[in-house]
């Protein structure tokens, strides 16, 4: 019989939602279009998903929101044994405003976590000594300004200040020749550190305004996180042995490349199409170095892989008051299979979202919901080979308020 364990995988806040460590569940009417938004969007949350679109405001626009992320990632190893579960939450939220004083420019900032990562395994989970359970936690805070030199070209460029987290926690098992030799402890690392990058987007519309060709980029973030291993539960006589100390570690989030276009066959309908690059590659290894037992270090390698994902969707006008929107991603795993582990679990994705929004009064609200299928995905890892697959459920709400 053979061991099948579940962990639930929250993607940092944004829970088992898109490959890797990415999140785009950053607006809940993108989020309802199948995360579209390179060419479709034209709000504040276009801070995100292409900053030339926050041209598209009135005077003023100001958006609230979060994502609700409730999901669970199966695994099955090559073991016998029983099956386990937990179900944590994450929310990840978002905010922006825009302002826009003359018809040519406009300015806003926007607050988001673009990446992250949360797994959690049980307490007698056969992989803990290879992981207990990891965090990676992004907040991004985006001041963007946009000018349209032409009437129907408009240009947006930001800047982006990322503070990250990278959280991890794992069973030490002393080695021989001690005399404790077998004994377990536990290993606890906490890191953190602010990084900078930029992003920059091009919307063009085209035969009447009927058709909206965009292109967004947002650059590599690299970040030094430094911060503390703390080791506790050792015997007596090796505790010594295993002292808490400052720990670093180096990681660069990943630059995006997004194509999309959007075309109004009807007067209340939008359809959008996009295709993102993410140059996962950046992701070669996870190393924590010890400052003051280097012989600690515990490098994880993953050489991840770039990868194209793809999204469609589309909104129906039913009322000048009243959106309905629906879409499609498919979303590939950048981890090869030999080291797909349970530190960073991941799995292919297929998405299916619904949505709908209502406006009153200069107010807004919407809502949106995403369907996560996350497909049997094998891993050959030397240390815990077997299979990952599960589903998650995202619940986004976002409240505006545009004069």
């Amino acid at each position: 019989m053979k061991k099948t364990l579940t962990v639930v995988t929250l993607l940092a806040a944004g829970a088992s939602q898109a490959a890797g460590i990415a999140i785009d569940t950053q607006g809940s009417r993108a989020t309802g279009m199948g995360s579209t938004g390179v060419a479709s969007s034209k709000d504040a949350a276009s801070i995100y998903y292409n900053p030339a679109g926050i041209l598209g405001v009135k005077t003023l626009d100001i958006q609230l929101g979060d994502s609700l992320i409730l999901g669970h990632l199966g695994f099955t190893a090559n073991a016998t044994g029983v099956e386990q579960t937990q179900n944590p939450v994450a929310p990840p939220p978002h905010g922006y405003i825009v302002y826009k004083p003359i018809e040519q420019f406009a300015v806003g900032v926007g607050v988001f976590t673009p990446y992250g990562a949360r797994s959690e395994w049980p307490e007698d989970f056969v992989g803990r000594q290879i992981a207990r359970g990891s965090t990676v936690t992004t907040f991004d805070i985006n001041p963007t300004l946009a000018y349209a030199p032409l009437s129907w070209l408009r240009l947006g460029v930001g800047f982006q200040s990322v503070y990250g987290m990278l959280d991890a926690n794992r069973q030490i098992v002393v080695p021989p020749p001690s005399p404790a030799a077998g004994a377990t402890g536990e290993l606890a690392l906490s890191t953190s550190a602010w990084g900078i990058g930029y992003n920059a987007g091009i919307q063009a519309d085209l035969l009447q305004g009927t058709v909206t060709l965009g292109v967004q980029y947002r650059s590599r973030v690299v970040m030094d996180l430094a911060g503390d291993a703390d080791f506790s539960g050792f015997p007596d006589p090796v505790a010594p042995a295993f002292p808490d100390q400052p720990v670093q570690l180096d990681i660069e989030m990943p630059a995006t490349l997004g194509l999309g276009a959007s075309v109004r066959p009807l007067e209340k309908l939008t359809l959008a199409v996009d295709v993102n690059w993410v140059q996962w590659s950046s992701i070669q290894q996870i190393l924590f170095e010890f400052q003051t037992t280097p012989e600690f270090n515990l490098p994880s390698v993953k050489n991840w892989e770039d990868r194209w994902n793809f999204h469609v969707g589309g909104e129906y006008m039913v009322t000048n008051a009243l959106a309905v929107r629906a879409g499609f991603v498919y979303d590939p795993t950048p981890s090869p299979a030999e080291t797909l582990a349970p530190d960073l679990p991941d799995a292919d994705r297929i998405r299916v979202s619904l949505g709908a929004g209502y406006a009153f009064g200069g107010f807004r609200v919407d809502a949106a919901y995403q369907f996560v299928s996350l497909l049997e995905t094998e891993s050959t890892f030397p240390p815990l080979p077997g299979t990952y697959q599960g589903s998650a459920h995202v619940i986004g709400l976002t409240l505006g308020y545009s004069p």
